[in-house]
């Protein structure tokens, strides 16, 4: 699954009640929150004697001069994360993956209706996922993986009409995936790895997914019969079922996936045999059979 590598594509968004004032000063708050910075970046280049446009991490609009992007990943970062940040209400893209941040995330996220990319991969944020979410209606990329989330996977999803990417492996999730999530035809990777996830999927899951490349619901509680309309995906690329409680028969339908370059059905109580192998070539995995 391809992470988010950059501020490629970040709009411009419109003028609100807040300022460039408004930016620094949320900015600043974050960084009084950081209580490590094992590069000193922070504690060196964001200082109140210079633009905050020039910050590194920061990106700004020209006009209104805004606070678009903040892309503060891999920096050796932990602590906690202000109230203030919702001050960034032109905020486009929010990276802050590969650190130590934690704690819950508050409230005032809300005010960031503006966000199309998300990215808190590998912190160790805890606490329910907020429904607040659900608000962010530009929202394209959002990747909560690997952190200390509890709770169910809100049905936020009615909302999100432009997301690409979903993901929120490795957190400690229960509770069925919210049936919701299968009408967003905008999604293109849905994974949620290793939680605990339970029930089963929905027997039109791929009727609304026709762009769905990457499908990865490893390492859960899942049961039931896996969909044969399993088919439908038809540009899935990777799809990983493996380590759950499904059984029945293996859907035929999957042999009809030709896009198909790895596919793990192990470790379920799975029957019968995939006629697959015609569309795999030596660089193309196959584990299914060991159920």
């Amino acid at each position: 699954m391809k992470r988010w590598g950059g501020e490629e594509g970040v709009a411009s968004l419109a003028i609100s009640t807040t300022n460039i004032t408004t930016d620094q000063s949320a900015l600043l708050a974050l960084r009084a929150q950081i209580s490590a910075d094992s590069n000193e970046i922070l504690a060196k280049n964001w200082s109140s004697n210079s633009s905050v446009c020039d910050w590194i991490g920061v990106t700004c609009n020209s006009r209104p001069r805004r606070v678009i992007a903040l892309d503060i990943s891999n920096m050796g970062l932990s602590g906690l994360i202000p109230p203030q940040i919702g001050n960034l209400t032109s905020l486009v893209l929010l990276n802050m993956s590969k650190n130590n941040f934690y704690g819950e995330l508050p409230s005032e996220f809300a005010q960031l209706r503006g966000l199309q990319v998300l990215d808190l991969f590998k912190n160790n944020f805890s606490g329910d996922i907020p429904p607040w979410i659900g608000l962010f209606h530009e929202l394209q990329y959002l990747d909560l993986s690997t952190n200390g989330f509890t709770g169910i996977i809100p049905p936020f999803f009615s909302n999100l009409s432009n997301l690409g990417l979903f993901a929120v492996e490795y957190n400690s999730l229960h509770g069925n995936i919210p049936q919701e999530i299968f009408n967003i035809s905008s999604l293109a990777t849905i994974s949620f790895v290793g939680n605990s996830l339970s029930g089963g999927l929905p027997d039109y899951m791929c009727n609304n997914l026709p762009r769905l490349n990457w499908l990865t619901f490893s390492l859960n509680k899942l049961n039931g019969s896996i969909p044969s309309s399993i088919n439908q995906c038809s540009q899935l690329q990777v799809l990983s079922l493996s380590d759950n409680q499904f059984t029945g028969l293996i859907p035929k339908e999957i042999g009809n996936l030709k896009a198909l370059v790895k596919l793990n059905l192990a470790r379920n109580s799975l029957e019968g045999k995939i006629l697959i192998l015609k569309t795999f070539n030596s660089h193309q995995l196959l584990k299914c059979c060991s159920n």
